[in-house]
């Protein structure tokens, strides 16, 4: 498994939209083959600030999503509200999760 965080800082006034925005990326993400979660945060001292952490089976899987229309619609409207992002790449060595 891959995990993918986004670090993006926002234009401010424009955090509800783009919340909204990646809220509905998240929901057709979940059909795509190789979804496995999604988180939204906020760092608690940025308020204009949002961090995107993705896991996938693999790279190659979330490269194909970026291919999707659902994706593409909205990658305007974040681009407008976006100042500056950073993508990393992690590999998953242990997931650990509440039962």
């Amino acid at each position: 498994m891959m995990t993918v965080v986004t670090t993006t800082r926002l234009r401010p006034g424009g955090e509800d939209e783009w919340d909204a925005a990646v809220r509905n990326r998240f929901e057709s993400a979940q059909d795509r083959p190789g979804w496995v979660s999604g988180q939204l945060l906020t760092p608690t001292e940025e308020p204009h600030t949002r961090v995107i952490v993705g896991t996938w089976q693999s790279r190659d899987d979330w490269e194909a999503w970026h291919h999707d229309p659902a994706f593409l619609e909205q990658r305007s409207t974040l681009e407008r509200l976006e100042e500056q992002s950073r993508t990393e790449w992690f590999e998953v060595v242990a997931d650990a999760r509440h039962r």
